[in-house]
């Protein structure tokens, strides 16, 4: 759909004519943008532009009117969705697409038209399209996008494990993951190291306990071993460009890591 280029129309609002509105898609995932357009077509709302990024939405709002409703997935591939108005302002009626409900309810608080959780539902939208034409073309709010990504980055922080439950003979030992050394792997079982030095299994693969620790304080170096940064003694250079890392108390292997997470692991350590 062409336009004509204009810095004067930066910040207006296109004018609808004949109930035309102009709605935009910002959603990275291709395919729920195109179920979400043919969902609005069944309203009778056609959308003819769909982005797919922070930067996409960055240079298409720049250089064009505002539309009438954006629909606004908030993390896309390249950012969070928010970047775009920081670079660019915009009045236009917002409608959050997410699949995180904490960071939904806290949008419908800085008043938005409304949020939708994925997957949308079609009567979801009917009401949340029907809200914005009874109430949002008339008036639509200023939103606080700068406040709306200050809650998501410092208030809707991942619930990381803080304790481990370890079966013990016929007994059950609860340990706190910051009294946890090291997490590796042997013989195809798992097993933590205590800041204590005692070793115990735990029934979890390495690749799901990447998933559970907070990876500001733990790492996995290999395919055998996750550390804590905070037991971490010495760090040498090793052979091959890799790193042995001394991590106190642990003395079941040598801990090496894997010469392609070398760089990562500097840059968590720094």
């Amino acid at each position: 759909m062409g336009r004509t280029q204009d810095p004067g129309i930066h910040g207006k609002r296109r004018k609808t004519a004949l109930g035309i509105m102009e709605v935009v898609i910002v959603e990275d995932e291709k395919p729920a943008a195109r179920r979400l357009q043919r969902m609005l077509k069944k309203l009778g709302l056609e959308v003819n532009i769909m982005l797919h990024s922070v930067n996409d939405g960055i240079a298409w709002f720049k250089e064009n009117p505002e539309p009438d409703l954006v629909f606004l997935d908030i993390q896309l591939s390249d950012g969070i969705s928010f970047e775009i108005f920081e670079k660019v302002r915009i009045n236009s009626a917002v409608i959050f697409t997410t699949a995180y409900d904490e960071y939904a309810l806290k949008a419908f608080k800085l008043n938005s038209v409304d949020y939708l959780l994925k997957p949308i539902d079609e009567e979801e939208l009917a009401n949340a399209v029907t809200k914005f034409k009874e109430n949002y073309l008339k008036n639509s709010p200023q939103i606080d996008f700068n406040a709306f990504r200050k809650i998501l980055e410092t208030g809707n922080k991942p619930d990381y494990k803080t304790r481990f439950t370890i079966q013990v003979g016929q007994h059950l030992k609860i340990i706190a993951t910051n009294e946890i050394c090291c997490f590796y792997s042997e013989n195809k079982a798992s097993y933590l190291t205590t800041a204590s030095g005692r070793n115990y299994p735990v029934d979890v693969s390495l690749e799901n306990l990447e998933k559970d620790l907070d990876p500001e304080k733990f790492f996995r170096i290999n395919r055998k071993s996750i550390v804590n940064i905070d037991c971490i003694e010495d760090i040498i250079s090793y052979t091959n460009s890799r790193l042995e890392v001394k991590v106190k108390v642990f003395s079941e292997f040598q801990l090496i890591v894997s010469r392609e997470r070398v760089r990562d692991f500097k840059d968590w350590i720094s």
